[in-house]
């Protein structure tokens, strides 16, 4: 099916998508607390006409895992309120409920389609010097300690263009397209709760995005297969604060339970069976030089080829942090806050959006499935359209970056997003007539 976007709307689509993009870059939000970003988004989808469900419609609360404790939920709320998050849709978000829906249908029955984009930021402290370039131009973090250092702004940003441009051609549209804008990918914990809210049970084509991942400019992978299952555990050591010089033996030192966990866990055997990795990303630990430090606490992840070599990886762990705690004479205390599994794309899919990319002679589109290097939640939402016969597809925006994702440096080329825009207008219009 040819389709050919009015330059005119199309220039200023992206022009809406890089000046959104910079505004949510410069206002960045970690999982479960994209309070203004998703209150934002309901605001423009429900200008452009779509039906918009948001929080707790879209997101079941007892799934939820890694939550934000309600001190911190209440301050980025807040904080939010003062960045100018809408109040109409703000209130629907209380208690980290920051999932948005927006939906368009066509002048015909036809086929569900959902494109599926994350929000989260992650906790990283943005590079402040003027060789970087959201710095140099204004559009750097405002908020310390938190930055857009994986694309997820660029992702929202296409999301809402490609809604824009598509909520003009309703007349061209059949069936229904789902748009789904999905707090917390990182950390895993953002999917599952939409999974089991029904987001999905009705989609019959579901395609993921992300931008960059070595994917060059003017260039996009229709297929991504090889995320990695993931669990990321958060553990607690509890010992007994002591005199450091006068009475150590008194002591039971949580810190030194904790740092010989951290060596164990980064021993354990790997598995035959496929790829793993092993990561702890923070300790924090101790009081003061002189005391025996009664508190340590650490985060953690494990990733496996498949679901299998994850939870082998999960047990071992697990035994790693009590064998630590034993051997210190400690408590440790250790919970699941998020997951991810894994899913290949379709072939099929691939192939329709490769078509799609065919028809835009200034970009390149390849079907030979893009190897991913880490994990993603959006498999949980393939995996449940695949299940129900459906198919579905993680597809990659090339783009050149400053620097690697989970980077302070990191940064896109803003100029791949108006043939993202179109890339992905073109798939969505085909999917929903074919």
């Amino acid at each position: 099916m040819a389709f050919f976007p009015p330059e005119d709307l199309l220039a200023a689509a992206a022009r809406r998508a890089v000046a959104f993009r910079r505004d949510l870059h410069r206002h960045p939000e970690l999982g479960l607390t994209e309070f203004r970003t998703a209150s934002l988004v309901a605001e423009r989808l429900t200008a452009l006409g779509l039906g918009v469900k948001l929080g707790r419609e879209v997101m079941d609360s007892a799934s939820r895992v890694g939550l934000p404790d309600a001190a911190e939920l209440a301050r980025c709320y807040r904080r939010a309120e003062a960045e100018g998050a809408p109040s109409d849709f703000l209130s629907a978000l209380v208690g980290g409920h920051t999932a948005v829906v927006g939906v368009l249908d066509g002048a015909e029955q036809g086929p569900v389609v959902a494109l599926r984009v994350d929000m989260d930021a992650l906790p990283i402290h943005e590079d402040e010097s003027n060789a970087h370039r959201p710095a140099r131009e204004g559009f750097a973090s405002i908020h310390p300690g938190v930055m857009h250092a994986c694309g997820h702004d660029a992702h929202t940003a296409l999301g809402l263009a490609a809604a824009e441009m598509l909520s003009g051609l309703r007349q061209q549209l059949r069936g229904r397209v789902k748009f789904v804008f999905q707090p917390a990918e990182e950390g895993g914990r953002g999917a599952v709760p939409m999974v089991n809210a029904g987001v999905v049970e009705d989609v019959d084509h579901f395609v993921a995005i992300h931008i960059g991942t070595g994917v060059p400019s003017l260039s996009a992978c229709a297929a991504v297969n090889g995320h990695l299952a993931s669990v990321k555990l958060d553990a607690t050591f509890r010992g007994r604060s002591a005199h450091a010089g006068g009475q150590p033996e008194q002591g039971r030192n949580a810190l030194l339970a904790a740092a010989e966990a951290v060596q164990g866990l980064y021993a354990i055997s790997r598995h035959h069976a496929g790829r793993s990795r092993v990561n702890v990303g923070t300790m924090r630990a101790g009081s003061g030089r002189n005391v025996i430090a009664d508190h340590a606490f650490i985060e953690i992840e494990v990733r496996g080829e498949t679901e299998e070599v994850a939870e082998y990886m999960r047990r071992r762990a697990e035994a790693v942090l009590e064998g630590a705690a034993t051997m210190q004479d400690v408590e440790v205390a250790h919970h699941v806050v998020g997951r991810t599994t894994t899913a290949d794309s379709d072939p099929e899919l691939a192939r329709i959006i490769a078509e799609a990319g065919a028809e835009m002679p200034a970009i390149s589109v390849s079907t030979v499935p893009h190897q991913a290097g880490g994990s993603e939640d959006a498999t949980y939402f393939m995996r449940r359209v695949q299940k129900r016969g459906g198919k579905a597809a993680y597809a990659v925006i090339g783009s050149d970056l400053a620097s690697g994702h989970h980077t302070p440096r990191f940064d896109i080329d803003e100029s791949d997003l108006s043939w993202g825009i179109e890339l992905l207008t073109r798939t969505l219009l085909r999917l929903c007539n074919a």
